[in-house]
């Protein structure tokens, strides 16, 4: 974890550690839509039942396509701080070496 000292020092950086907990966040969020979207399609079954079956069909897919771009978002932050990680890990190495 971090400190709260970390918050106002920049000799290291908070979000990779507080990235997970934005990301389940997210993920909290896509399901509530997606229970939203589910129970509206099923409402909408009543008036028409073709209709109705498109918005259930899409609001599955949404769950399931909002989950996977919200990992590789996160994901990809992740990396950003890691290649960071390692480019600095170098410029030490080779910094030692002369």
């Amino acid at each position: 974890m971090f400190d709260f000292q970390d918050l106002f020092q920049w000799d290291r950086f908070i979000t990779p550690t507080i990235i997970k907990t934005f990301y389940w966040l997210v993920i909290a969020v896509i399901v509530l839509f997606g229970i939203s979207g589910i129970l509206w399609s099923l409402t909408a079954m009543a008036i028409s039942p073709f209709v109705g079956f498109i918005q259930l069909l899409a609001s599955i897919a949404s769950v399931f396509v909002g989950i996977v771009f919200s990992r590789i978002a996160a994901e990809f932050i992740l990396i950003v701080f890691r290649i960071n990680e390692h480019l600095g890990a170098i410029r030490d190495r080779d910094g030692a070496m002369r």
